[in-house]
């Protein structure tokens, strides 16, 4: 039996064929796009109007574990079942990086007894650690490479 090599991945091929990118709008400020028309704006801490990259993972770490949470919180709560989800971590400033992040789900539990809590609860943290992609992502430590492409 031989085993076939898988082709070559593209490295900026992302889900749902979405192309992702940002351009430069002024010193230190840039805007994300997506085909589908989103945009974020980016910028240095402290900027109006404006996510650093940093919040900007955060928040993808959080918005990953709340997309990841809503079908069982929703299948026991109901589909309008209010949450919200605090994230934070505080960069290690000499070595430009995050040691730790961590995010909080508040959600309430109170209509369920103690045993569907417990439950719930065990589901919860199964989801997000084998199906939350950010997570997973920081956890395994994923690598990254940069070019630049350009004019000679």
């Amino acid at each position: 039996m031989t085993e076939q090599n898988p082709a070559p991945q593209d490295p900026f091929e992302n889900a749902g064929d979405t192309r992702l990118w940002i351009e430069r709008t002024g010193t230190r400020r840039y805007v994300g796009y997506n085909s589908r028309g989103a945009t974020v704006q980016i910028g240095s801490v402290g900027d109006e109007d404006a996510f650093s990259p940093g919040e900007l993972l955060k928040i993808a770490l959080a918005g990953c574990s709340g997309l990841t949470s809503d079908a069982p919180l929703s299948r026991r709560l109901g589909p309008d079942y209010a949450a919200t989800i605090r994230v934070g971590g505080m960069a290690l400033r000499p070595e430009d990086r995050y040691d730790a992040l961590a995010d909080e789900l508040t959600v309430d539990l109170s209509g369920l007894d103690q045993a569907e809590k417990a439950k719930l609860l065990v589901i919860l943290q199964r989801a997000i650690e084998e199906h939350c992609t950010v997570g997973r992502t920081l956890n395994a430590g994923a690598t990254t490479t940069f070019t630049v492409a350009g004019e000679s």
